[in-house]
């Protein structure tokens, strides 16, 4: 399950905010909270660069993504 509390704070402990990774990702802001709300799954590739992105160790992605 999808912890957006933790992905958003992490957004926000990296200086950036949600249009910052839309941008970074190639999506339309109204997509990643599409994603962010559970209507559309993030994809492994875009877990990826959300990773690189926020300098996420894989416990912290393990937190958000797969709690």
């Amino acid at each position: 399950m999808f912890n957006k509390h933790k992905f958003k704070a992490s957004i926000i402990a990296a200086g950036m905010n949600m249009e910052d990774v839309a941008n970074f990702l190639g999506l339309n802001t109204s997509t990643l909270y599409r994603k962010i709300n559970g209507s559309s799954d993030f994809t492994r590739i875009e877990i990826k660069k959300i990773q690189d992105l926020l300098n996420l160790d894989m416990c912290k992605i393990g937190e958000i993504f797969f709690t």
